[in-house]
């Protein structure tokens, strides 16, 4: 196994950790699952991690993804069926309300980033999003803090090892 090959796993491994942390109560932990299961080869390494329970949540995880699907599908339907608001972005920005019309579409584009930087966040709506981007920032700083220490941890037992191999 070469560096990139042994960087993913660990990746995957802290990804598989940090979400069966929220028992997949929250919708990224649930696509982070699910995504770490469509690769056979990592099935194996998925339901280790998740532990014996595993079969459980794999059938709510199918359940709340098959909801999201169906969400996203019904925005897709209703978009397409919104021939005013196509017309209107065709027509372009209202001349008197052109700082209103720059503050929507800021929000927008920072919007999509934020549905691509959280697992799960195509799926999901303004307030949902924002929600699991909380949500997904702190379990992300909490994970950095025990690597952390981890880290930390193992420095110190090498240097008292090397103190006592010198002794």
């Amino acid at each position: 196994m070469d560096v990139l090959e042994r960087k993913k796993k660990i990746k995957l491994c802290a990804d598989i950790a940090l979400a069966s942390a929220k028992n997949a109560t929250t919708s990224w932990s649930i696509a982070l699952i699910s995504e770490a299961k469509k690769n056979d080869e990592n099935e194996i390494l998925v339901d280790n991690l998740l532990g014996p329970e595993s079969r459980f949540k794999q059938q709510k995880i199918i359940r709340q993804m098959n909801s999201c699907h169906k969400r996203v599908r019904s925005k897709k339907i209703l978009k397409k069926s919104c021939s005013i608001s196509q017309r209107m972005k065709k027509m372009g920005p209202p001349k008197s309300n052109l700082a209103a019309y720059i503050a929507k579409r800021l929000v927008k584009k920072r919007t999509q980033v934020l549905q691509r930087l959280v697992p799960g966040g195509e799926s999901m709506d303004e307030f949902s999003l924002i929600k699991e981007a909380l949500d997904y920032i702190l379990s992300l700083r909490v994970q950095v803090d025990v690597m952390r220490n981890l880290a930390n941890a193992t420095e110190v037992l090498n240097q008292s090892n090397s103190s006592n191999v010198f002794d």
